[in-house]
């Protein structure tokens, strides 16, 4: 399903003023694509990455995915609690793996969180963890992995639960150049094979060459809502 961002607006308090994050935000991401979000630090990428999650309310505005309003003002953290677990898969900045468990074992959890038996899903976490190229590592802990590897048992875990939505924060930050255009790849085929609307940020418009459309953000605001270029 597709993801639509309508009128998104963050405002915080900053004193006795307020601080405008995301300044009215119309964005539509089909599904099975990936749109990446670029600017400078400070522009607003991760604060709408946030509410697009559910992670910060609007605080006018609302996100939708396929035809159901499911973020808004008025949205309970219980309510965006839930739509994150059924709906919402997140790849952040650092892979947040836990030290105790295998690569496996993670996606086993994370669908275990979802209300799924982890012997149920094992077939397909391990589907995933062969298409992200580590299903030869899936008994590992993740201090046995590299950093592209534990990375790439991130992006397996996101999508394990099946997400209509995927929401991808800086994936390649901490990759050498050659292996941050592999895990975008990697991401942008996984999108389309699994039909998630994916929405990445990014600061290196270099690797991103297999996206299907990026947008600019500057000041809070997008410089072109319909997108800017296409791969």
């Amino acid at each position: 399903m597709d993801l639509h961002l309508e009128h998104v607006t963050l405002v915080y308090p900053d004193g006795e003023s307020t601080l405008t994050a995301v300044d009215d935000v119309d964005l539509t991401v089909p599904a099975g694509t990936t749109t990446a979000l670029l600017g400078p630090s400070g522009a607003g990428k991760s604060s709408l990455l946030a509410v697009a999650a559910g992670l910060t309310r609007p605080s006018r505005g609302t996100v939708t995915i396929g035809d159901d309003v499911v973020l808004t003002p008025d949205t309970s953290v219980a309510q965006a609690t839930r739509v994150r677990l059924e709906r919402i898969g997140m790849v952040f900045q650092s892979p947040q793996l836990l030290g105790s468990l295998t690569a496996l074992e993670q996606l086993e959890l994370h669908a275990h969180l979802r209300g799924r038996r982890p012997a149920a899903v094992r077939a397909w976490a391990m589907e995933l963890l062969d298409a992200v190229g580590v299903a030869d590592h899936a008994g590992k802990r993740p201090a046995q992995l590299s950093g592209g590897q534990r990375q790439r048992v991130a992006i397996a875990r996101a999508l394990v639960g099946r997400p209509e939505v995927l929401l991808v924060d800086e994936p390649t930050s901490a990759l050498d150049h050659e292996r941050g255009t592999q895990v975008v790849e990697l991401i942008t085929d996984l999108a389309r094979e699994t039909s998630a609307a994916t929405l990445l940020v990014s600061h290196d418009a270099s690797t991103l060459a297999t996206v299907d459309a990026t947008v600019r953000m500057l000041d809070a605001r997008l410089e072109d809502p319909a997108a800017l270029a296409r791969a």
